[in-house]
């Protein structure tokens, strides 16, 4: 009798355990499903029209043109007082030589476009999973399919696109700030450092540095754009679930922007 209630207790054990995992894998396999599809949407000629190119224009606008003073602003004061920690911490220890190179791996090179990332994460995806949902939710998706409109194409690809182009321009945007203060924080005004600068640039960015930057940058975009809208689509048709897709697709994203900075982490230094 024993036996039989062990038994019974391990069944039940794994049937939950595997339920679980299921509910946990389902959402992570739509998500992929979908990133695949847009991918391959994005590379089709025909996506490209007028009425495309206007959602990705607002979205690029919305997402990156509307903050980029006030978020370059913040970036350049946190660049800034790093580049100074850095700087005095390196010359405490007799390392001063090497402060530009922490500051470029460091800074450039894994915290901006993190930073970056969340903070698109935060302004633009919550957004678009919201609105992703509530078109769910009120069936305009299937009445834009009625009519003969693809969603797809029409709303949710220009949008990744979009995504995309700002998280890109962004991270260029503050990554070419730091640069500019790293060098007037070491040099100051004077031009004499161009040379030991340009050396160091050469060291950190060699060209397999910086194709796997703009790798995880791209992957970020795709994240902060595909995860959200991925979320949105899994809502039920009940209004009160909208804020928990929301919840859903935001831990979602902020685990999968920590995955790849954590996998670029390992992929360079391990």
């Amino acid at each position: 009798m024993h036996y039989d209630r062990a038994m019974r207790w391990l069944i039940e054990l794994l049937t939950r355990s595997g339920d679980a995992l299921i509910a946990h894998l389902l959402p992570t396999g739509r998500v992929l499903r979908f990133g695949a599809i847009a991918l391959a949407g994005i590379f089709s000629p025909g996506l490209y029209n007028s009425a495309t190119r206007t959602v990705v224009q607002k979205q690029i606008y919305f997402t990156a043109w509307q903050i980029i003073g006030s978020f370059s602003l913040f970036a350049a004061l946190l660049s800034l007082l790093l580049i100074q920690i850095t700087i005095t911490a390196t010359r405490n220890y007799g390392l001063g030589d090497y402060a530009l190179e922490v500051v470029l791996r460091v800074l450039v090179i894994e915290l901006l476009p993190l930073i970056t990332a969340l903070f698109v994460a935060l302004r633009s995806g919550a957004a678009i999973n919201a609105e992703v949902a509530l078109m769910k939710i009120t069936n305009e998706i299937e009445a834009l399919a009625e009519v003969g409109v693809d969603a797809m194409r029409l709303e949710f690809l220009p949008r990744v696109i979009g995504g995309v182009i700002s998280v890109l321009a962004l991270t260029a945007t503050v990554s070419l700030t730091a640069l500019v203060l790293a060098y007037l924080s070491l040099y100051g005004l004077q031009i004499h450092g161009l040379a030991a600068f340009s050396q160091v640039l050469g060291q950190v960015f060699s060209p397999g540095q910086v194709f796997g930057l703009w790798l995880k940058c791209l992957l970020f975009g795709l994240a902060v754009t595909v995860i959200p809208i991925a979320a949105g689509l899994d809502a039920p048709h009940k209004l009160f679930f909208a804020p928990i897709a929301v919840l859903a697709g935001m831990v979602r994203l902020f685990f999968a922007l920590m995955l790849i900075e954590v996998g670029s982490l390992a992929i360079t230094y391990l």
